[in-house]
């Protein structure tokens, strides 16, 4: 074929394919890699548009966060008796510098329930999860139990795996095998309003 003639063969067909928006979500789609095993648990994820029935909200994390540098003064706040106020600002802080460490494998959820107050995560909260870390008896995880999100620390009581509750009303999980669970990551931050 000459370099004046166009190829007939391959690429994109005029009109083909699922119009932008047309979808469930009702915007334009990307495809993206899924680890195998965690399919059935994004499924179950996506066909609740996003909620979670065990209480937790993904919340969307974007590539590139927009860098938001505020000022970090360099005395300390006394929680018990006033000290005489230092107003040096020491540098600059950046909220995304602070709390996440690996932004490609980060991602945020939104808590619901109070199985956790105990480790200082309250209703509503927002957890900032990296997948990087791994998950060790004592860190507190989020994991995908028969497909449902569930919030709980990762203990170890001799060959016993378990996922336990921060709060006495609520029981802790033994893993067993008929159990289907995949670990998504490691809850590394807290965010809450006081």
């Amino acid at each position: 074929m000459s370099e004046t003639t166009p190829n007939k063969r391959g690429g994109q067909r005029l009109g083909a394919g699922r119009k932008p928006g047309t979808g469930p979500f009702g915007e334009p789609t990307q495809p993206i890699r899924v680890p195998v095993s965690l399919l059935p648990s994004v499924k179950a994820m996506l066909s609740r548009s996003g909620t979670q029935p065990g209480g937790l909200v993904i919340l969307p994390f974007t590539e590139h966060p927009t860098r938001l540098p505020l000022p970090l003064f360099s005395g300390k706040v006394a929680a018990g008796f006033p000290s005489p106020a230092d107003d040096y600002v020491e540098k600059s802080l950046d909220l995304n510098e602070l709390l996440i460490q690996k932004p490609a494998a980060t991602f945020f959820v939104r808590a619901e329930g109070e199985s956790m107050l105990g480790a200082g995560i309250h209703p509503n909260d927002i957890l900032v999860v990296d997948r990087s870390i791994e998950p060790v008896p004592g860190k507190i995880v989020i994991c995908a139990l028969n497909g449902e999100l569930t919030v709980k620390r990762l203990e170890r009581d001799g060959e016993q795996w378990k996922l336990k509750a921060e709060n006495p009303a609520y029981p802790d999980i033994a893993i067993r095998d008929e159990l289907e669970m995949v670990i998504w990551g490691v809850v590394t931050n807290v965010i809450h309003a006081v």
